[in-house]
């Protein structure tokens, strides 16, 4: 019923092997220029100035995604038999199209507009002047709403907005081996075939066979080491900040560099697929050579890696001496220094506040993961205490 690809499509991949792709949607999905625009998006924001390999992008993040989500579909029994034709068609649409929205450095890019990654996201894939959403419409009229409908976890069928995002999606299946892979981390690695192999679907719900428990902690345990060793380091955050201060300027002044002027307002969808990484950074390439002193040196520190220092739980004493030395060395504070403050529960790497993984146990019943794992346990026993970091000029 549904038209597919006069033979099997296969792109090779470093975490799954092959690409399987077989629907002719998806083959129009991935050739769109939506979707292609990804290819100059890196997955992981600022981090590849810390880990250099990190140059992926969210083009194979994406595909990756789609993948797994595949697999499951087709390979896990009671998802295949709990899903017609046309709904995995719809859950394989929602995994490629996932990070449509995502705008250039990863998340920071949401603190330039008003929209989050997942709204844009839904945006582009109901505008029907995209051609993505083309794309979708092609094969069915509906395909595009019940796409979004799964992204914004709104679907009829919660199976799949689990299989998109829960506590174990196929999105952080892949980002997570992904991620270790590209930035030569290997605890970041855990066993995605067990897991397949030991999910199943009781009550409507994904769940997962106790014999497959250890795997899931494994997973989770991952999650934590990834969290606070790649993701949240503060060397890939301080370049990411440099990038905050810089358009916190720009957008607060007369100057005016012509490929940053959209960013002024709420973007169009035309405005924001145009906006990638490349486009960046020549607006950064442009500003270094700009009259405005302040923003000539911020673009030189994104330009060529002179990253802000930082600083752990410092003293309020500590705070106001290197104001002062920044001040000594010619830099104004209110420019050249950024406080933040964050809860321990961002470092988390299992929390039950969104979403339930769920056990099936040899008893037949259905138990949350952390009435069964006494790792998990432990993890939500972890306090919640404040922490505090600054980041300044280098003096």
């Amino acid at each position: 019923m549904y038209p597919k690809t006069s033979e099997t499509k296969v792109l090779r991949d470093p975490i799954h092997g092959y690409i399987h792709i077989q629907y002719q949607v998806i083959w129009d999905c991935l050739n769109s220029r939506e979707f292609q625009r990804l290819h100059r998006i890196h997955q992981l924001g600022g981090v590849f100035q810390v880990y250099h390999t990190a140059e992926h992008s969210r083009f194979g993040h994406s595909l990756g995604v789609y993948e797994i989500v595949r697999r499951m579909v087709n390979e896990v029994e009671d998802i295949n038999q709990s899903l017609s034709e046309y709904e995995k068609i719809q859950v394989m649409c929602a995994g490629l199209l996932h990070d449509l929205g995502h705008g250039p450095y990863s998340h920071f890019f949401e603190s330039l507009q008003t929209q989050t990654h997942e709204q844009r996201t839904c945006q582009l894939i109901l505008d029907p002047h995209t051609e993505v959403h083309q794309a979708l419409y092609r094969c069915d009229h509906l395909l595009p709403q019940y796409v979004v409908d799964i992204l914004m976890h709104r679907h009829t069928k919660a199976l799949m907005n689990q299989m998109i995002s829960s506590q174990l999606d196929a999105d952080r299946m892949d980002y997570l081996l992904r991620d270790a892979y590209e930035t030569g981390t290997s605890y970041g690695t855990f066993d995605l075939e067990r897991i397949l192999r030991t999910m199943r679907v009781k009550n409507g719900v994904l769940c997962m066979k106790e014999s497959g428990m250890h795997s899931v902690e494994d997973y989770i345990m991952a999650r934590y080491h990834m969290y606070w060793q790649v993701y949240l380091h503060p060397d890939a955050k301080s370049y990411e900040i440099l990038i905050q201060l810089f358009f916190s300027y720009y957008c607060q002044s007369d100057i005016h560099i012509p490929v940053f002027e959209c960013l002024r307002h709420e973007m169009t969808n035309e405005e924001f697929i145009e906006m990638d990484e490349c486009r960046m950074m020549y607006g950064f390439q442009e500003s270094s050579h700009c009259e405005d002193k302040i923003l000539r040196e911020y673009a030189k520190a994104i330009l060529d890696r002179h990253l802000l220092e930082w600083q752990e739980d410092p003293s309020e004493e500590e705070i106001q001496a290197i104001k002062k030395k920044i001040e000594a060395a010619g830099y104004d504070p209110s420019l050249w220094f950024v406080e933040e403050k964050k809860k321990s529960s961002a470092y988390l790497p299992y929390t039950e506040s969104d979403s339930i993984i769920w056990i099936w146990t040899r008893h037949y019943e259905l138990k949350p993961l952390s009435a069964c794992s006494e790792i998990v346990k432990a993890l939500l026993r972890m306090e919640n205490t404040l922490e505090k970091r600054i980041y300044y000029v280098k003096l």
